[in-house]
């Protein structure tokens, strides 16, 4: 069993910056994968960042350049920074880890918000 919790969503003004952190309940070396998802109103959950086995990173197209995964394994927490943010990225962002014969973990999600 792993607990996800996510903070640091909120309201930004376009081209402003955020850094979402999840909190894991477990050490982060034992994960396959986390990763961050995010869900737009209306819109099916989509992956917008991934690091294997706390390595290479990979982005959805549509974040590639402006935001970064990472992990910090001393305090079991991932993070996604987020720059020069657009309202398109308005969504829920949610934490994922992938744990390798467990299953797949979710948190419960934290709101951010792009709008002038």
């Amino acid at each position: 069993q792993v607990q996800l919790v996510e903070s640091g969503g909120g309201l930004v003004q376009p081209g402003g910056s955020l850094r979402l952190s999840c909190a894991v309940s477990r050490s982060i070396f034992s994960i396959h994968a986390m990763a961050w998802y995010r869900q737009a109103p209306g819109k099916e959950r989509e992956l917008v960042a991934r690091l294997i086995n706390g390595v290479s990173p990979n982005y959805a197209d549509s974040v590639k350049g402006r935001f970064t995964i990472s992990a910090d394994t001393a305090k079991n927490m991932v993070y996604l920074q987020m720059n020069s943010l657009k309202p398109e990225d308005t969504a829920v962002y949610h934490c994922n880890a992938d744990i390798i014969g467990f299953g797949s973990y979710w948190g419960q999600g934290t709101q951010v918000t792009v709008s002038s």
